[in-house]
């Protein structure tokens, strides 16, 4: 146990953006990355290269950032010229006039709301003092919540006063340690849980009802119009990243157990055996519009082809 908390810390600390720029430089791409088996490509991309290899002279500025909300921050201050998260966050910064639009899809994995062994057999079962951690309001955990609440008892909002919002691994460890009911995480966290035997009372993929994105990456109108020739060598070096993971099982687990200080046979299992996958497209956007817009999240976002490129 005490080794897994020490993984989590490490997991868990990010580094603050540096640079101070107001809008990307011909040749030049910032990117903000972030720790967790869903980033894993991105990993892969800055590890290999592949990038500076497509593009002779590039200049890549990799920014590791702890949240959204510190995303959304380094766009506004023009630091930024991608960044990756949750499609719900995006969502709502879209509505709210930020001026990016998905670029492309990163990672689809599981996600779910973790319990106590036998604890409830429902949502319905989770008593009026319950105590949920999730990441913030308005994060994919939180929607995917509210889809299951929905649609179990007509009331998406059922469980909002019960939210606390918390890191990861300061949820997992809340878990463990009993001071939450819940916690609505993603991997490693829920496979961490998992093994230490508690339930997923509900996963996301049944919220949703679908297969979805979990995390896509997001690129401001600036970048696309100014720079389309590096844009296009970014989606293509991406994709190579993706293809190396299914083609380089072993080099790849080499570099990701370094890079999160994990042993190589847990990165392996999580990575290949526990239901990650990595792709470009995007899945779940219209259910997502949807639901947000009835239940109050958006207001003008349009259709699907209004926040893609």
């Amino acid at each position: 146990m005490k080794a897994r908390f020490v993984i989590l810390v490490l997991l868990s600390l990010f580094l603050l953006p540096g640079c101070t720029g107001k809008g990307s430089s011909e040749g030049k791409i910032r990117i903000a990355e972030q720790y967790g088996l869903a980033y894993a490509p991105l990993q892969i991309l800055r590890e290999k290269g592949f990038l500076e290899e497509a593009a002779e002279g590039i200049e890549v500025e990799w920014v590791r950032l702890g949240n959204t909300a510190a995303i959304r921050e380094a766009v506004l201050a023009g630091d930024l010229d991608i960044g990756f998260m949750g499609i719900p966050p995006f969502l709502i910064a879209r509505d709210k006039g930020m001026e990016w639009k998905i670029a492309t899809g990163l990672s689809r994995c599981p996600l779910g709301l973790a319990v106590p062994s036998g604890a409830y057999r429902s949502l319905s079962d989770i008593p009026a003092d319950a105590r949920i951690a999730l990441p913030q309001p308005g994060s994919i955990q939180h929607i995917l919540l509210s889809m299951a609440l929905d649609r179990e008892t007509g009331n998406p909002s059922h469980l909002d006063n019960n939210l606390i919002a918390m890191k990861h691994p300061d949820g997992m460890n809340a878990l463990l340690s009993g001071a939450v009911t819940g916690h609505f995480t993603s991997p490693p966290y829920l496979f961490l849980e998992e093994e230490e035997g508690y339930d997923v009372l509900v996963s996301g993929e049944e919220a949703m009802g679908e297969p979805f994105t979990f995390i896509a990456g997001v690129a401001t109108e600036r970048f696309h119009s100014n720079e389309p020739d590096l844009y296009k060598v970014f989606l293509s070096a991406l994709e190579k990243a993706i293809l190396f993971i299914e083609e380089n099982r072993e080099e790849t687990v080499n570099i990701l157990s370094g890079i999160y200080d994990m042993d190589k046979k847990t990165v392996e299992d999580y990575l290949y055996n526990r239901g990650m996958v990595f792709e470009q497209d995007v899945r779940g956007l219209e259910n997502f519009i949807s639901f947000m817009e009835k239940t109050g999240y958006l207001k003008q976002i349009g259709e699907r082809e209004s926040v893609l490129f």
